[in-house]
């Protein structure tokens, strides 16, 4: 199965995006991995933001693509939930399942329908850069536990 992240926004911090490189290095020899980055919207209006968003995630997925969307709202899982998780769905047959963050305003209605699971990372409120990190960070934990392979605990 191949997994694929769709975040909007170009990483800025160079810590964030050589954590990002770091995590996407250690990743690719258990999942083939694709990253695309989509231009974030122009302008202050939150909700425009939203919808303009929205559509650009909603245009590189195919029909077939399983969603995940990162929303404060969605349920948060264990690294070990989330990685059985990962692997029911690999075994499942699925070719493809893509993880989508979504702009500093959230994603809108039809978005979050098209997603299967909304997943939330914490309570916490995390720079919108770090979102990628962690998700990053979380599939190759996840990988790790699959494969009983030790990882810091």
């Amino acid at each position: 199965m191949q997994l694929r992240l769709i975040a909007v926004g170009k990483l800025r911090e160079p810590y964030v995006a050589a954590a990002c490189a770091d995590f996407r290095k250690r990743l690719t020899p258990y999942y083939p991995y694709e990253e695309v980055e989509v231009r974030a919207a122009d302008g202050s209006d939150a909700d425009a933001a939203t919808r303009e968003e929205s559509e650009r995630i909603r245009k590189l997925l195919r029909p077939d693509d399983r969603l995940w969307l990162l929303d404060r709202t969605g349920i948060q899982l264990a690294s070990a939930a989330l990685s059985a998780r990962l692997e029911t769905i690999g075994n499942s047959g699925v070719n493809r399942l893509t993880f989508a963050i979504a702009g500093t305003y959230g994603a809108d209605k039809s978005l979050r329908q098209r997603a299967e699971f909304l997943w939330s990372l914490s309570e916490l409120t995390f720079l919108h850069e770090w979102a990628r990190m962690i998700v990053l960070e979380q599939l190759y934990r996840a990988a790790k536990i699959a494969r009983n392979e030790p990882y810091h605990h």
